[in-house]
């Protein structure tokens, strides 16, 4: 009987440790302990289930008011952007003014004006309303559409499935459109604002709307197309170039939204019809007075230091060979004194009964230390003691145009320095060869010498010939 039991433990044990091994290989096994296959079923099959997909967010209206701001209005809220339409940002309906909402805008555009300044070099040009508009070979139907300038344009799709942004835009007048703005869109949009603003700077410069229109419009324009020997006209031209006259080159220097040039009249020029571009250009002959003056043989022979006159010409010459490439002026002209004018621009002079020279300048006689005023917005170019003219001021107006001040007691500012319309330069004096206290003065147009009557209380845009 012992026997027997002896011989079944082996067994037990065997079967146990079998067991133990069943248990261990169902543990490890890939589905795991029963429970946690089950958790894990029960987890699937949460994740599996679909949620309802939110029907798109449709807008209902939208502006642009300038080519950064603008919203678009949806039923449950307002979404605003500042970078043309590139972003948006969710914003209360309230911070729409009733300006913003309300009809002020040109439907056609607010810049539609400033652009028809160039009408007659473009023609009028109507602004796209498109009822679809062609995107990746689809055709999509548009709820609203605003274009600023015939060229710069968002739509706002009839459908929210149709894009990405809320409105879709165009640089080219609708011929192509984005959804969204790429680099050479962003590119583009800011090449119609620096555009807009010099038409509007330029424009500004003229007498009027019409004057401007006028010039603007035109290819070529002489202003005025009729001058005389000492005169200067100013040329604008739409595109960059030079023009030849009278044997000199002259460069169209970019202002404004067109090219410009001083074109100035030596006393040599002729009378009769000049081509300038598809302009002609009248010049009328025009007869000057003839001075005699007296001097001193002391004074005389001033004229005869060549070295010293040659010296203070080089300087002169280097400070008027660079000119800033722009009108640095935007009001008109004063005169530096109230003197007494003595001698007009063009009188042919005599000194001590020898022919002289012309006289290109106006002398205007005043007591000695009479404040002189800058006659316009400039750079001094120099300021300096010369042998002839004595202390002496050039100033740099821009595009080759210097004033020149001349024979002064004092100077008041110095090479460089930035001047204002009517700032106080210098004093009157009679420095240098000069027969009593007075203001030489004249304007200097690519280095000849012409008429300041031209310029007293008004500017060369200003010098439209009126018709009729």
């Amino acid at each position: 009987m012992k026997s027997s039991k002896r011989r079944q433990w082996p067994l037990l044990v065997g079967a146990c440790v079998l067991a133990a091994c069943v248990v261990i290989v169902v543990g490890k096994s890939p589905l795991g302990a029963i429970s946690t296959w089950s958790q894990k079923t029960e987890s699937s099959a949460a994740i599996a289930t679909p949620i309802p997909t939110p029907p798109p967010r449709e807008a209902v209206s939208f502006r642009m008011l300038d080519f950064d701001r603008g919203w678009v209005k949806y039923v449950d809220g307002v979404m605003k952007t500042a970078d043309s339409g590139d972003l948006w940002q969710e914003t209360s309906g309230a911070d729409i003014t009733a300006e913003e909402a309300g009809a002020a805008l040109p439907a056609d555009g607010p810049f539609n004006e400033l652009l028809s300044l160039e009408a007659g070099l473009t023609g009028q040009q109507e602004t796209p309303k498109p009822l679809t508009i062609t995107i990746g070979g689809a055709t999509i139907p548009v709820k609203q559409s605003q274009f600023l300038t015939p060229r710069i344009g968002w739509v706002l799709p009839a459908s929210a499935k149709d894009s990405k942004s809320p409105l879709l835009a165009t640089v080219d007048g609708g011929q192509t459109w984005v959804d969204g703005l790429s680099p050479d869109m962003k590119a583009a949009i800011q090449k119609e604002k620096d555009h807009l603003q010099q038409l509007k700077l330029e424009s500004s410069l003229y007498t009027d709307q019409a004057a401007a229109k006028a010039i603007i419009g035109s290819k070529w324009k002489l202003v005025p197309e009729t001058a005389a020997p000492g005169d200067v006209v100013l040329v604008r031209h739409d595109e960059p170039g030079t023009i030849q006259w009278l044997n000199k080159t002259y460069t169209l220097q970019p202002y404004g939204a067109g090219y410009f040039a001083y074109l100035p009249l030596s006393m040599s020029a002729k009378p009769g019809k000049y081509p300038i571009g598809d302009q002609t250009l009248t010049v009328r002959a025009k007869k000057f007075e003839t001075q005699y003056l007296k001097v001193t043989a002391q004074m005389e022979s001033m004229k005869q230091d060549t070295a010293r006159i040659d010296a203070d010409q080089k300087k002169i010459d280097q400070a008027r060979s660079k000119s800033e490439p722009a009108f640095l002026f935007s009001g008109p002209f004063v005169k530096p004194i109230e003197g007494i004018l003595t001698t007009p621009y063009g009188y042919t002079r005599y000194v001590n009964g020898k022919y002289d020279s012309a006289h290109l300048a106006v002398d205007l006689a005043a007591k000695e230390g009479t404040p002189i005023k800058a006659t316009n917005d400039g750079v001094v170019a120099l300021a300096d003691s010369l042998y002839l003219t004595g202390n002496s001021i050039y100033i740099d107006h821009g595009m080759g145009l210097f004033s020149q001040y001349a024979h002064l007691s004092e100077l008041r500012v110095k090479t460089g320095d930035r001047v204002k319309q009517g700032d106080i330069i210098g004093l009157v004096g009679t420095t240098g060869f000069s027969t009593g206290p007075h203001l030489h003065f004249t304007f200097w147009a690519h280095n000849v010498q012409v008429n300041p009557d031209l310029f007293w209380g008004t500017t060369p845009f200003r010098w439209v010939e009126p018709k009729g």
